[in-house]
């Protein structure tokens, strides 16, 4: 079985984050979603809405495709996670030149620590590679439309919670 882990924050996910889980999906058996803590981030969104989100937007994916779609939360070393998940491939999605840079260190510091693991990098669709989820929380706090930047439950949950703050 092909098991891939897809990491990310995910605070919130967006039609970005799902563009990718759906082209990953063509590659695996098994995509596990890993959702990090990272408390120097400072989320949004609780670890908890973080995964319930995610779930329900994997949920149609992995009926249309057949595949499996699995959310688990992680607080360890990638590389760790990967092991712990049974993935051979990391899969990373790419916007811009910027993200190229980080992801090229982290693929070096991971291969250091675990060469039977591959890390795959999918490029962003040219109508996604502006979306990041910093941007998107942002235009929303300032009572901008992100629709177009994620599904209608997921705005739905930004403008609670962000206008809510106001």
């Amino acid at each position: 079985m092909r098991i891939g882990l897809y990491p990310g924050t995910f605070d919130p996910i967006t039609l970005g984050h799902i563009d990718i889980i759906q082209r990953a999906m063509a590659m695996v058996d098994r995509l596990v979603i890993g959702v990090a803590i990272n408390r120097d981030k400072a989320p949004l969104f609780a670890l908890e809405e973080r995964v319930f989100m995610v779930e329900e937007e994997c949920r149609e994916i992995a009926a249309r495709v057949g595949g499996e779609i699995v959310v688990h939360p992680f607080e360890n070393l990638l590389i760790d996670c990967a092991r712990d998940v049974g993935a051979g491939i990391i899969i990373r999605g790419l916007r811009a030149v910027a993200d190229f840079e980080y992801e090229f260190q982290m693929v070096g510091m991971n291969r250091a620590l675990d060469s039977s693991i591959e890390t795959v990098f999918l490029m962003a669709d040219a109508r996604r590679q502006a979306i990041a989820s910093k941007l998107v929380k942002e235009i929303c706090r300032l009572g901008g439309d992100v629709s177009k930047f994620v599904t209608p439950a997921v705005d739905a949950a930004l403008v609670r919670r962000l206008r809510s703050k106001v």
